[in-house]
């Protein structure tokens, strides 16, 4: 006899409230590009941009380091001890921020890196601090994301969930600029005026939080989803994962993904500035506006349980790029915003697509997919390099066009799969 179903609502909510943190944590990692830029960087040359960006590449760095890892202590500990272990390491990464706000207040340790190129030691504390949320975040997403698609919650689809909690990400993703800007550093007009031990308090007050998150969610009860996660006794290796193609086609398609959008999320931020020579009050705003787009975008979507994946994702792939070619053309912001409402059905559809009928695949796969978030590294850092070289973001908006195509062919082709012959276990293709 079987027993009863367990009932799944209670730890969606759970995972929905995680995506929150998820978003909340993310956003702000990349508003502190222009405060950092201000405090930390007034030495670095030629280079200024290229240096800024390097803390969202420190972040989604821990990405690829830590995917695979993250997803085989799913295998072993399960869904809710991985989001415990996650929000621990997430506690200790903003403790670095705080501890390199403390060293450049109270040290004058610099190191030289060339004739024109001088940093802080505590700007690399920084990006270590970066780093290590950023493994907090990849343990937690290992965790909530097959289960927001596997917990059959009545009444809702796999994506329906996961633009649920989208939702919520998307609002704290929103709210993450102005705190930023308004709450840390006081609405300050002129980055000049930026003082870096005002992150100080703040942050040990959000580490705190985030702490006591951690020891209610390790009470609750999570159950498992039965046929989600391989046996320890048959560990499916990275290879055999990785031959699916639509699983390694989908990690290059989230590689794109959340490549162009932190390249506008984050980088609006510095192209305001630096190009139109706007104020930081006011890009903050445009950073703001984008991620409500986006949670627009998602509210709308969480309705749309008649519209494919596929459908989402083509169709929106294809307004994206139009409306970055009109921003590029007419030089003006504005038509970037725009773009977040397309933005804010990619993930689902892309995860969607790629871990449909994997069974217990799902957490190991997922994993995988999490690699392709290192495109959140390397979009938004090429794209400032490439802004040093030309003087400017304008034209780097280009390389955000051509994320966007390729997401258009994994939705076209790539993320298709063949019915395997009858007799083996799952419907993938190698």
């Amino acid at each position: 006899m079987t027993g009863p179903k367990p009932n799944y609502l209670g730890p969606f909510i759970t995972m929905v409230i995680m995506m929150t943190v998820i978003g909340f944590i993310t956003s702000i990692n990349q508003q502190f590009q222009a405060p950092i830029q201000s405090a930390y960087l007034h030495s670095a040359g030629g280079w200024t941009n290229s240096f800024t960006t390097l803390l969202i590449f420190a972040f989604f760095l821990s990405y690829l380091v830590l995917g695979p890892t993250s997803a085989r202590f799913v295998e072993r500990h399960g869904y809710k001890m991985t989001i415990v272990r996650g929000l621990i390491m997430l506690a200790g990464g903003i403790l670095l921020f705080v501890l390199s706000a403390l060293l450049f207040m109270h040290t004058s340790l610099w190191l030289t890196l060339s004739e024109s190129v001088q940093l802080p030691a505590s700007y690399f504390i920084f990006l270590l601090g970066s780093f290590v949320c950023g493994a907090g975040i990849t343990f937690m997403q290992s965790s909530v994301n097959p289960y927001l698609i596997a917990c059959a919650v009545p009444g809702t689809s796999a994506v329906q969930r996961q633009n649920i909690g989208g939702v919520g990400n998307s609002t704290m993703t929103m709210l993450a600029p102005l705190f930023v800007s308004m709450v840390i550093f006081g609405g300050v007009e002129d980055l000049k005026d930026v003082q870096i031990q005002e992150v100080i308090v703040p942050m040990i007050i959000l580490m705190g939080v985030v702490l006591i998150l951690s020891y209610v969610v390790k009470r609750l009860h999570v159950p498992h989803i039965e046929g989600t996660t391989s046996s320890e006794d048959a560990q499916v290796s990275f290879k055999t994962v990785w031959s699916i193609r639509r699983v390694r086609l989908g990690c290059i398609a989230l590689f794109c993904y959340v490549g162009v959008e932190v390249c506008i999320g984050a980088n609006i931020i510095l192209y305001g500035q630096n190009d139109l020579a706007l104020s930081y009050n006011t890009v903050a705003l445009y950073a703001t506006l984008y991620w409500a787009a986006m949670l627009a975008g998602r509210f709308i979507s969480s309705f749309l349980s008649r519209v494919s994946d596929r459908t989402l994702l083509w169709t929106t792939t294809v307004l994206s790029a139009v409306l970055i070619l009109i921003a590029v053309v007419t030089n003006q912001p504005y038509w970037l915003i725009a773009v977040g409402l397309c933005h804010s059905v990619m993930w689902g559809a892309i995860y969607s697509l790629a871990l449909k009928e994997l069974g217990s695949l799902a957490t190991r796969a997922s994993g995988v997919l999490l690699m392709g978030l290192i495109g959140g590294a390397l979009l938004p850092f090429l794209q400032s390099v490439l802004a040093d070289l030309l003087g400017g973001y304008h034209y780097t908006w280009l390389l955000v066009v051509a994320g966007e195509l390729y997401m258009l062919y994994y939705a076209l082709l790539g993320s298709r799969f063949k019915e395997q012959q009858a007799g083996t276990n799952s419907g993938y293709s190698l």
